[in-house]
């Protein structure tokens, strides 16, 4: 009898880039293109210089491969250095059918292994959508109850997709994969009680790391337990809460109906609608200097993971809807100098901050994105609302925008001349036959 890691390992073993559909390798492509650009802006910032130099890597003096892992000396450890900046400032891709960050799990995986592999850009391609797909069908049976449990679902899922990845990218056959997977299970960690610290983005660095190991494990002949996922006492037993949702794997591709939601603001997923919203009544003519009260509403997910209303670190500020609303009632762009400590301590961001008052809407789904604001002001009170951020799948963002974004991000290390370079790159994946030797000469 088939077991669900058995039919993971069957399909992961299978895909190739010549079955997927022309959208899948479109959003595949824009998400390696995404996340890099967030990943060099990581690196120096202060999880992603933290985790440089735990891997013994000079932050100030790292080279592009080292930052992208294609020159790391051991794959684990350019996992860890270079997922931890991807995820370092909050700013990299989302999938609500994992209730993660799936690309910041994925891609630093990928890249760590391409030399070895002699990987092109369709091989990382193919290897993305394993893991991708692989995440989401395992998230199925037990979200959101797992997230509300309290478990960074980046970093618990997320370990299988990097797994998954890395199997597919190794060429490794069904059984070795499944192996790999079970082998995984005993890996998954990460507590939303982090949220706020280095620790945060460390759980993206911590389990692309633990899915290049799970592969080299299986590869080098480790045993696992058949069922370590869906048995008794495996992960959905220990890690799942409440009932139990439904498992499928390769019955249509989530990233064709799911997609991926890509970050407008570098801050947690939560506070996008609110700041949105805030925008735009703020476009409609709301004077930031007459408010005098600005009520947020949202869900309880949104509760638990901003948790601070008065944030003490640059880090935190990016879990805090207050200083979010702050922000975006000041400042024109949402960027990511308003999560910085000039940001944090501008007096005019401090006194709107005070006067937020945000509460989780009992009426809402647990995990909704969907969040009202309600702002007076000394003459009126004017009421906002958006169900889905901007860049969500439902309303993608702009190929301009996301150039931007890129620039923004990739420019905070390189040249503008190197950035267009690098931009163009990857945004021809498909077509690169040596993906790290590409990048290396960049």
């Amino acid at each position: 009898m088939s077991t669900p890691e058995r039919a993971i390992a069957e399909f992961v073993s299978t895909v190739t880039y010549g079955d997927l559909p022309t959208s899948v390798v479109d959003t595949v492509t824009r998400a390696f293109v995404d996340t890099v650009g967030v990943t060099l802006a990581g690196s120096v910032a202060d999880a992603g210089r933290r985790a440089a130099a735990t891997t013994g890597v000079d932050p100030d003096e790292a080279t592009l491969g080292e930052r992208l892992g294609v020159d790391a000396d051991v794959a684990t450890e350019g996992a860890f250095r270079v997922g931890t900046a991807g995820h370092a400032l909050d700013y990299d891709d989302m999938s609500r059918a994992m209730d993660g960050h799936p690309s910041v799990t994925l891609v630093p995986a990928l890249l760590t292994l391409a030399r070895e592999a002699d990987a092109s850009g369709r091989d990382l391609i193919a290897a993305y959508v394993a893991g991708f797909e692989t995440a989401c069908a395992l998230a199925a049976p037990i979200t959101p109850d797992h997230y509300e449990a309290g478990w960074h679902a980046t970093a618990t899922l997320g370990t299988f997709g990097a797994t998954a990845a890395a199997a597919n990218l190794l060429d490794m056959d069904a059984e070795g994969t499944s192996r790999a997977l079970n082998a995984a299970a005993s890996m998954p960690a990460g507590l939303k009680r982090n949220f706020g610290s280095d620790l945060k983005p460390a759980h993206a660095g911590l389990c692309s790391r633990s899915g290049v190991t799970a592969a080299r494990m299986a590869e080098s002949g480790f045993t696992a337990d058949a069922t370590a996922i869906s048995g008794d006492g495996g992960f959905w037993d220990l890690y799942g809460a409440g009932e139990r949702g439904a498992f499928d794997v390769g019955d249509g591709l989530r990233l064709e109906s799911n997609g991926i939601d890509r970050k407008s603001y570098p801050c947690c997923y939560f506070t996008h609608t609110a700041i949105a919203a805030t925008r735009s009544l703020v476009e409609a003519g709301v004077d930031p200097s007459a408010v005098e009260r600005v009520d947020v509403t949202a869900s309880a997910a949104a509760a638990d993971a901003l948790r601070y209303p008065d944030p003490e670190t640059a880090t935190e500020s990016k879990f805090s809807m207050e200083h979010a609303v702050a922000c975006a009632l000041v400042r024109d762009r949402v960027g990511l100098d308003a999560f910085e400590a000039a940001a944090l301590e501008d007096p005019a961001v401090s006194a709107l901050r005070e006067r937020v008052d945000f509460a989780a809407d009992p009426d809402r789904p647990y995990d909704s994105y969907g969040t009202t604001v309600e702002i007076t002001t000394r003459t009126d009170t004017v009421v906002g609302h958006r169900d889905h951020p901007p860049g969500a799948h439902e309303e993608p963002l702009s190929e301009a925008t996301l150039r931007t974004k890129f620039e923004e991000c990739a420019g905070r290390v390189l040249p503008s001349d190197r950035v267009d370079d690098l931009h163009d790159l990857l945004s021809t994946l498909p077509e690169r036959d040596d993906v790290a030797g590409a990048l290396t000469a960049v």
